[in-house]
């Protein structure tokens, strides 16, 4: 999901800036340029650091302005087919529920939300199951794995990831406690009739 990479590219610095320091001018270009855009190989540039200038820059004959090519450090999100994740839901609509995935936004289409019939209330941002009862709200925490990743190298925010809660262990944190509670309670009980069973062999004996 997240990672670090060393790349290098070109950036454009206006001749107004000639005169201030260079390695600072490079360093707030470059971050403002690739912080939050898009590398299809990479992902999502959340920071660039340690920028470093490489050789010399290039004045192009009726411009004005230098390219510098640049290195530096970039932290980055990709999101992996298969991958399991925790998201935020924050957003419920007619057909689903969006949710935070770092620094991208996920859709959980309301056939993948849970092993049930749905109801969707998107005036109150609410997604109820018909049978089980169980609800999601914007603003719970969920599990999801990784199922669809289109990313749009040109807008970060068009990029389309797709996620699905119908498997074992998946599901909002409160589903996932529950369940894992209810486990429990039911291996206390097999415990204890197995042992009712021991203690009434033996006093057959």
């Amino acid at each position: 999901m997240y990672g670090m990479v060393r790349l290098e590219d070109t950036v454009r610095i206006s001749p107004d800036k000639f005169s201030e320091d260079l390695d600072e001018v490079v360093t707030k270009i470059v971050q403002k340029t690739f912080e939050g855009s898009m590398k299809k190989d990479y992902g999502i540039i959340v920071v660039a650091d340690n920028i470093e200038p490489v050789g010399d820059g290039t004045v192009i004959h009726g411009d004005g302005a230098m390219y510098q090519k640049v290195a530096f450090d970039a932290l980055v999100f990709k999101p992996e087919l298969q991958e399991v994740l925790d998201a935020i839901v924050c957003e419920i609509v007619e057909f689903g529920a969006f949710c935070h995935i770092g620094p991208l936004d996920a859709l959980i289409h309301m056939s993948q939300i849970m092993n049930d019939y749905v109801e969707v209330d998107s005036e109150n941002e609410v997604i109820t199951g018909k049978e089980k009862k169980m609800k999601l709200q914007t603003g719970d925490p969920v599990r999801a794995r990784v199922v669809a990743v289109s990313l749009n190298e040109f807008s970060a925010r068009e990029s389309k990831i797709g996620l699905t809660m119908r498997q074992p262990a998946l599901g909002a944190h409160g589903w996932i406690y529950a369940d894992e509670e209810e486990e429990k309670d039911i291996k206390k009980k097999e415990k204890k009739k197995k042992k009712k069973k021991k203690k009434k062999g033996k006093a057959k004996k």
